[in-house]
């Protein structure tokens, strides 16, 4: 039986223990461990496999004092409680970056926010107390003082989303404005005209990019009094103004929201509208499956901009664009540790062209 004596007198194993196990030096193990030129491969597997046998782990604070690394990176977003709370996007999101960068020895520290300004006092104080090694960075905004600051405090940065038009800092961006052309022509195709587009906050650069693209396609199909609805991600002013728009004379015939909470809540609300007032078609329309039968056919197409469970449990199932958040998430993280690894990252890459899920909320067309 192989002696246990080293673990039980020492509790934690240490580098010196490996190098004794193996008649090597200290510094030909540690060389080995992190990866790094001057042993042979043959030497590298030796290690590794002794490090397996006996248990041994880095001891992170250590690597810190003698690296300068804190071997974390931070996420300080500007949200809401809210929308923490309801936003799956940014959950699964966070899911992805722990995942990769935990593959390679670093922590996740997450520190929401209430507001811009706390956001950049948060950076601020992570650079003076060498809190962290890199910084994942979202929501950019027009005249965003983020990418500026944190080259400035020498904190490696990558932005999801983007791209950084001050080119500062490396961005991973999701091509949106084609995902706005698969949402519009599967609704035109539909027989939708007066279509409405419920965005999320007009301060942030994807949402401005998406309402953009929602103009310009609109023009290009001429659809007919193409509108805009800003809602900070307000779920309850979503609703209101939905069934605002229902009541007019001349009212939309599909919405498209932001998000998914957006679109199953102001769902519930029409349903529960147009069951009240007897209602079986907006304005006056007549609805037919193309399967030939009807789901819902009092209700206007929904779409979401953003898909999670809640598109699929609802009644009927929402149509929504699907990204993977989670490998977006392993992706950014996957750039960052490149940055702060050394590696030359610049400039913006565009990623996962996101798919559209044909959903029973626009099963139907119009006569």
């Amino acid at each position: 039986m192989e002696d246990d004596g080293v673990n039980a007198r020492r509790g934690r194993v240490s580098l010196k223990d490996v190098a004794d196990d193996l008649g090597i030096s200290q510094t030909a193990v540690s060389f080995a461990v992190n990866d790094r030129p001057g042993v042979s491969k043959e030497t590298k597997e030796r290690v590794k496999e002794a490090v397996e046998r006996l248990g041994w782990s880095p001891v992170y604070a250590a690597q810190a004092l003698s690296s300068s690394k804190t071997m974390t990176v931070g996420f300080a977003p500007s949200r809401s409680h809210s929308n923490l709370q309801s936003e799956s996007f940014m959950l699964h999101f966070m899911s992805g970056l722990h995942d990769s960068l935990s593959r390679q020895g670093y922590g996740l520290l997450f520190r929401p926010t209430s507001s811009l300004r706390e956001e950049v006092e948060t950076y601020r104080d992570w650079g003076r107390r060498k809190r962290v090694d890199g910084v994942v960075l979202v929501d950019l905004r027009s005249d965003d003082p983020r990418p500026q600051l944190l080259r400035g405090i020498g904190i490696r940065t990558v932005l999801a989303g983007g791209p950084d038009p001050s080119n500062l800092i490396p961005s991973l961006s999701i091509d949106d404005s084609g995902t706005m052309a698969k949402v519009i022509e599967h609704l035109v195709q539909a027989g939708h005209s007066h279509i409405a587009y419920f965005a999320g906050n007009e301060n942030l650069d994807y949402s401005k990019a998406r309402v953009a693209s929602f103009i310009k396609l609109a023009q290009q199909d001429h659809l007919r009094a193409p509108t805009v609805v800003p809602t900070r991600f307000d779920t309850q002013l979503a609703v209101r103004k939905t069934c605002g728009l229902m009541a007019s004379p001349d009212p939309p015939t599909a919405f498209i929201y932001e998000n998914e909470t957006m679109a199953a809540a102001s769902q519930r609300a029409l349903e529960e509208l147009m069951a009240n007032r007897g209602v079986v078609a907006p304005g006056g329309e007549s609805f037919a499956s193309k399967e030939g039968s009807v789901a819902m056919p009092h209700l206007p197409a929904i779409v979401s901009f953003e898909d999670s469970f809640v598109c699929s449990a609802v009644y009927p199932s929402i149509t929504a664009v699907h990204r993977d958040p989670a490998e977006y998430g392993k992706k950014v993280a996957r750039l960052l540790i490149k940055d702060m690894d050394g590696e030359h990252v610049a400039g913006n890459r565009r990623i996962l062209a996101p798919r559209l899920v044909v959903r029973e909320s626009t099963s139907w067309t119009v006569d």
